[in-house]
């Protein structure tokens, strides 16, 4: 690498460690994946730069903020960083094709509007600041009975497509360490995450994931609490499809482990709140009352 590239390093161990982790994963468990697999040392990773900040960590960072800027990462307003299509499908850059994606990504704005903001535009070694944050979502057209359109492109998710689904989701609404673990003979257990309360409080918890256009039964409910027994303190039930009145009531059943249930419509709405295969999209409706005093002849 030339000299102002020292973050580049990490361009490639980035998308490793997505890949690896199903996709997406909160920064912190890249940071960890990153720095176990190229042997970085924690004394190395407590080296600090000017401003305070571990300089490894604000590398990986920048490495990071190139690849959303390239579009081989999604942007995320709640800090989960994902591969976009293009970075599911690329495969390892060597360091002439990293040279020129840096830069690529310098020629365009909003860099070049403040050049001072990368650090190859300074010509040192490493940014002592933070990067820029991500560009702002560009909103678009939405089609009409959006819901039912995104409810049957789940549907037609292969069933770990769907898990990853629901593993970004998670990591979205704040779960730490999800990790997708869905294999036969394991109660229909697809994965687990850690959701912590507050510095007191944490849970573990085991998800099921159905991709169904009809109901959940109540027996299901029992059947994965079942499975998961003595493993978590609570459930999670993502299904594209709904519950029963008896199931709902199962999962809330007194003396038992309670889980928490998220039926289609219910996706929907968290994939509405967390901005994910959504693009929110302003409009007007008229207010004929306004024009009325507009209306009479004075």
């Amino acid at each position: 690498m030339t000299t102002g590239t020292r973050f580049a390093r990490y361009i490639n161990p980035i998308l490793d460690a997505l890949r690896d982790l199903g996709g997406s994963a909160r920064p912190r468990e890249v940071y960890d994946w990153v720095a176990s697999h190229l042997g970085v040392t924690d004394i190395e990773r407590g080296v600090e730069n000017q401003s305070g900040a571990s300089r490894f960590e604000n590398d990986v960072a920048w490495a990071r903020f190139y690849l959303v800027r390239a579009g081989f990462v999604d942007s995320s307003k709640r800090g989960v960083w994902s591969l976009s299509e293009r970075g599911r499908s690329t495969g390892v850059f060597s360091n002439p094709q990293i040279q020129k994606l840096l830069r690529q990504v310098q020629a365009r704005a909003p860099l070049e509007e403040s050049p001072t903001a990368a650090p190859e535009a300074r010509g040192v070694e490493e940014s002592e600041q933070a990067p820029p944050a991500d560009l702002p979502v560009v909103s678009g057209p939405v089609g009409g009975g959006y819901r039912d359109q995104v409810l049957e492109i789940m549907r037609q998710l292969p069933p770990s497509g769907f898990e990853q689904l629901c593993q970004r989701i998670m990591r979205e609404s704040g779960f730490q360490q999800v990790k997708v673990t869905g294999r036969s003979g394991d109660g229909g257990i697809d994965g687990v995450g850690v959701l912590q309360i507050n510095p007191f409080v944490t849970f573990k918890v085991l998800f099921q994931s159905k991709r169904y256009a009809g109901p959940v039964s109540a027996a299901q409910v029992r059947d994965f609490r079942g499975a998961m027994m003595g493993r978590a303190d609570k459930g999670l039930m993502i299904t594209t499809g709904t519950f029963t009145a008896d199931a709902q009531a199962e999962a809330v059943r007194d003396g038992v482990p309670p889980i928490e249930l998220v039926d289609g419509q219910g996706l929907v709405s968290l994939l509405e709140q967390l901005e994910l295969g959504l693009t929110p999209r302003r409009t007007f409706s008229v207010d004929p009352r306004f024009f009325d005093e507009f209306g009479t002849t004075r």
